[in-house]
């Protein structure tokens, strides 16, 4: 009895020393506090940055795509260099880089950081590196004049930028955009009716661009700034003053002149922390809730239009594939396995932006047509297997019976293959209610991108995630269910075991 009371103990003492060990850790798992010994201890200072940025903040040297290029680059070498340390950069999406700073995935983050008051109650902000001001591009005689101006219109940003927060608190749509190049090609074919960028973006992939003109006042100022956790003021303290030292005997110039940054802005005085009133609610209320019915209401009609255009365009296809021609098959065959052998993605993006310059769809358009035409490759592989799969005597009969091969095609074996196939029917309209969430890169506001945007606005996703798989199974249930209905019904034997 003794010892079984000393092994409690034990196994209790046991559990207090975990308990305690995880509660000096942060999320993630990462020791609070000490990075900056730790970094001084390995040798290597790790950087969270997004290469999709693109030029110039970081992204692959074109003559050399193994190396990475840009003036974030060159400032977190000096940084490095002056701390003693080398630095080592992870590649991370930049809409999730300050949760992912604040798991510990890595020891800073820096990629054209804004300095937010927002920003600010989450994590540590270092020395400004940069002062950036907020540009308005218009296509070429656009009455747009400022950001009054644009009430009721369509506005690009990036999201989680202070543009966004701008726009979001003004009477306008806000149009979300993950790239910097996107926003420019939509401005530039109608899509969008302004685009809201900081002044480095904006130089650099609008204003040059023919039919787009950029305002030449300025709609507001920032700061870049090197974001540290909150634990970790030691090490926040260290940049500072290795910004300090860089500004102080021009290193940091140099850089900013080395990539055509250095503007008057960058000697007259760093301007106030950006606020902007969110639109958005703090906690998971009745508003939030009807913005996600709303996103719900878009991905099923969404995928409901998508589904329309596959049945029948596969069913063409299956029935071309089975009884055309040798040229009808071997065109058949060919759609099928191009669409089925590349990414619906990729297939969005050519959709929407590749045949811009020839046939601006709309983005609810292009997601339409992109996910009809690539899940019509897969509903014909289903239906020219459930035609295979009809006993031969169909045909022989029908024909004894003065039918022709339309005729029995029609009346005959659809009719029996469209039941043997409603399973896989089913299943693929499931599949394609969740493929419908890539379509949020065509600036398509659908269930998963919602969630993504509640996320991040109200600081953790447990709430906005549960909210999302529930709709999405709300929507899949009901289907499964009439599918076993139908198949119960339209079955030879009305009680089978396998329903």
């Amino acid at each position: 009895m003794a010892h079984r009371v000393t092994r409690r103990w034990l196994a209790a003492l046991a559990l207090t020393a975990a308990a305690v060990a995880l509660g000096s850790c942060g999320e993630g798992g990462t020791p609070k506090g000490g990075t900056l010994a730790r970094i001084r201890a390995r040798g290597v200072i790790v950087w969270g940055a997004d290469k999709q940025g693109g030029e110039p903040y970081v992204f692959e040297d074109p003559a050399d795509p193994t190396r990475l290029t840009g003036f974030e680059v060159d400032v977190m070498d000096a940084l490095a260099r002056r701390l003693g340390v080398k630095p080592r950069f992870v590649q991370f999406n930049w809409s999730n880089l300050v949760p992912s700073l604040e798991r510990g995935d890595f020891d800073v983050a820096i990629n054209g950081l804004e300095a937010t008051t927002e920003r600010q109650e989450r994590i540590l902000l270092s020395h400004p590196y940069f002062i950036y001001a907020e540009t308005l591009a218009v296509r070429t005689g656009s009455p747009v004049r400022s950001l009054a101006d644009l009430r009721g219109k369509r506005v690009a940003v990036l999201n989680q930028t202070y543009a966004y927060d701008l726009v979001r608190s003004m009477p306008v749509e806000p149009v979300l955009y993950e790239g910097v190049e996107e926003p420019y090609i939509d401005l530039s074919h109608g899509r969008v009716d302004a685009v809201l960028l900081d002044n480095i973006i904006a130089d650099r992939y609008g204003c040059n661009q023919k039919g787009i003109t950029c305002l030449p006042d300025d709609m507001a100022r920032g700061v870049y700034v090197i974001g540290v956790r909150k634990q970790d003021p030691e090490l926040l303290a260290a940049i500072d003053q290795a910004i300090d030292a860089m500004r102080a005997d021009g290193e940091l110039r140099r850089i900013l002149e080395k990539w055509h940054l250095w503007d008057a802005r960058q000697t007259e005085p760093v301007p106030p922390l950006q606020s902007a009133p969110p639109s958005a609610p703090r906690s998971f209320d009745l508003a939030q809730a009807r913005l996600f019915l709303s996103a719900a209401m878009v991905t099923l009609g969404l995928s409901v239009a998508a589904f329309l255009l596959a049945v029948p365009i596969g069913l063409l296809l299956a029935i071309g594939r089975i009884y055309g021609s040798t040229p009808v098959r071997v065109l058949v065959r060919a759609y099928i396995e191009i669409f089925r052998g590349t990414p619906v993605l990729l297939q969005l993006y050519l959709l929407y932006y590749g045949l811009a310059p020839y046939v601006a769809l709309g983005p609810f358009q292009a997601a339409v047509l992109g996910l009809g035409l690539n899940y019509a490759a897969y509903e014909a592989e289903v239906y020219r297997g459930a035609l295979l799969a009809l006993p031969r005597g169909q045909t022989e009969a029908a024909q004894s019976l003065g039918m022709g091969p339309w005729q029995t095609l029609r009346h005959v074996l659809l009719p029996q293959a469209l039941r043997l196939a409603l399973p896989a029917m089913t299943n693929d309209f499931v599949a394609l209610l969740k493929d419908s969430s890539l379509v949020s890169v065509i600036t398509v506001i659908e269930l998963t991108k919602r969630m993504t945007i509640a996320a991040v606005d109200l600081r953790g996703w447990l709430m906005p995630g549960l909210a999302c798989a529930a709709l999405y199974f709300a929507l899949s249930y009901p289907l499964s269910e009439l599918s076993r209905r139908l198949e119960r019904r339209l079955a030879r034997d009305q009680h089978p075991r396998a329903l």
